[in-house]
């Protein structure tokens, strides 16, 4: 008696174990069996095309394993700077039948939260996800929608400090916005509070129509404006206004991301995007594996740099202080 109680408790144990491993199994297979198609990934930008978050989404799902067009698609609805646009475009999405919508920027994911409850959404950028009413908290977001998020609006009155470090003599600044958008003038209200301390005059230039915001840059000069800083908005072409005046007026530019650098502007001082799409990677891998986005945490992409454009630097006639030089993590030479 005593010996079949010794050997029963253990094959009792290793019965159930072999249960488990096989119904682990017929699980995966039954998941593998779902999927004949490849997962749709719609994504939905205010933006002219692909994003650095939207490559470097791709890239990530490769790293783990997915493969792009077998086991995944992204189809991209970009709307060329027209925020007004974004709800028709998320309806779009969904009626192409996604299986998960990626969102870039607040505007982005603010109309996809209002054409769906059940379609997974997954942001990349912006900041204050709460206050915007997109999740209730970071460890338990709720709903259908996790991301990644940055620190972009503690980061305004750095951005005006670095400009004034890298420009000697620096003090007229412009800051030209969507006078609608609500995290644009959330950061109007960061650069009025650090230009005041920095003893530098914040021309504030509040635009409603891309018409507006051309002709906006188009009066200033280098007589009269020492520098511009941009909102994170893509909304009416601002942020390509602000190239332009560096490359054709030599105004030096201060932007959220090095993509803008290394298409004309003079420097950036934030979040490296690409890294935001990496890590938005693991969310939506975590979601493909049947992971529900409300119990997803939303994280914080903390990985800041400050690039340099010298090329333009230098065919534009901007001379920049080399101690703030010094500072950069990457100089585009």
């Amino acid at each position: 008696m005593e010996m079949a109680k010794v050997t029963k408790g253990p094959v009792r144990r290793n019965l159930f174990l072999i249960l488990v491993f096989i119904c682990g199994l017929l699980t995966a297979d039954s998941r593998a069996a779902e999927r004949t198609t490849p997962i749709k990934i719609g994504v939905l930008t205010d933006s002219w095309g692909p994003t650095p978050g939207v490559v470097g989404l791709r890239d990530g799902l490769t790293k783990l394993g997915h493969r792009e067009n077998k086991d995944f698609v992204l189809g991209v609805r970009f709307t060329q700077g027209d925020v007004t646009a974004l709800p028709a475009a998320a309806r779009n999405l969904v009626q192409q039948g996604v299986d998960l919508l990626f969102t870039v920027n607040s505007a982005a994911t603010k109309a996809a939260q209002a054409v769906t409850k059940k379609i997974p959404i997954v942001f990349y950028g912006g900041a204050d996800p709460i206050g915007l009413g997109l999740i209730q908290s970071f460890a338990h977001p709720g709903g259908n929608i996790t991301g990644i998020t940055d620190i972009d609006l503690e980061l305004d009155g750095k951005r005006l400090e670095v400009l004034k470090e890298m420009i000697p003599g620096l003090k007229r600044v412009m800051f030209s916005y969507h006078a609608s958008d609500t995290f644009s003038a959330a950061q109007a209200k960061n650069f009025r509070e650090t230009a005041r301390q920095l003893n530098v005059t914040l021309i504030d230039k509040p635009v409603r129509t891309q018409e507006e915001a051309q002709a906006a840059f188009a009066s200033i000069r280098r007589s009269d404006v020492h520098g511009i800083v941009v909102p994170r908005s893509l909304s009416l072409n601002i942020l390509g206004f602000a190239v332009e005046a560096t490359s054709q007026r030599g105004i030096p530019t201060m932007f959220f991301t090095d993509w803008w650098v290394e298409n004309g502007g003079l420097a950036s001082y934030g979040s490296n995007l690409h890294e935001s799409g990496r890590m938005a990677a693991r969310l939506v891998d975590k979601i493909i594996n049947g992971e529900k986005p409300a119990e997803i945490p939303v994280e914080v992409n903390q990985h800041i740099e400050f690039v340099v454009n010298l090329k333009i630097a230098n065919a534009s006639g901007i001379k920049i202080a080399p101690e703030a030089l010094y500072k950069a993590n990457r100089i585009i030479r």
